[in-house]
């Protein structure tokens, strides 16, 4: 872990909060501030939303970002194509990047897996059960073998992502559904977490576990300290015999 506070920007569109009563009782405001309070330890935390100029994630906010954490559903095709860019340059730079939930379908997250990120859906109040599978991982220290979440929505298998590096935790739904819910990626420098509960109606980042498992993913997701590398021509080594 970092020994300075960990810059951490959370990205949420807001808009569901304004215009939709349900939305604006759960999360009163904004999922953006419920998710921020819920981390832990040495850092820093900051917020950016979908109507802010450039999306709230301007050059200067985003080399000030360890972590960038990313919530978005309804608003998907307005994010800039040139905001998109952006922030993937500052993850292969070694930024980590949380996508939570129906970020899954985010330009952001698609353009950093490379696949269309699709998945079977369903809003029908049903429990949850996100098993552990890998519990030695450090993104879900201090969780027991599963956490249980009485109402979320349902998404199902198949997920189209490319094989996770890892997988952490898969959901079980009362319908019958999996779902691969916890999972990281590599992408040049910077490590990616996708976590699956948080559907925009349900209190669920309230919970005190799926707080834990996001506050222990952000810490996973620090970048590390080691200089960004040098690509294009280079100058050798040492010296190139002569060919003749």
């Amino acid at each position: 872990m970092m020994s300075q506070k960990l810059r951490v920007t959370v990205w949420n569109e807001f808009r569901h909060e304004k215009e939709n009563e349900k939305v604006r009782a759960a999360y009163p405001d904004g999922i953006h501030q419920a998710i921020g309070e819920g981390i832990s330890g040495n850092v820093e935390v900051a917020y950016a939303t979908l109507d802010e100029p450039e999306h709230g994630l301007t050059e200067e906010r985003l080399q000030n970002t360890d972590v960038l954490i990313w919530w978005g559903h309804k608003a998907h095709k307005e994010v800039q194509d040139e905001i998109v860019k952006r922030v993937q340059d500052r993850v292969l730079q070694g930024m980590g990047l949380i996508v939570l939930h129906s970020g899954h379908f985010s330009k952001v997250f698609k353009a950093l897996m490379g696949t269309s990120c699709d998945l079977k859906w369903r809003e029908a109040d049903e429990k949850e059960r996100i098993w552990v599978v890998s519990p030695g991982h450090p993104i879900v220290e201090g969780i027991g073998e599963y956490i249980e979440l009485e109402a979320e929505e349902m998404y199902g298998e198949h997920f189209d992502i490319p094989q996770p590096d890892e997988l952490v935790m898969v959901s079980w739904f009362e319908g019958g559904e999996v779902f691969r819910s916890g999972c990281t990626f590599h992408r040049g420098q910077g490590k990616i977490f996708y976590f699956r509960p948080g559907h925009e109606t349900y209190r669920t980042y309230y919970n005190d576990q799926i707080r834990r498992v996001i506050s222990n993913a952000v810490h996973w997701a620090a970048p590390t300290t080691r200089e960004y590398p040098k690509y294009g021509n280079h100058k050798p080594l040492e010296a190139i015999k002569a060919k003749g």
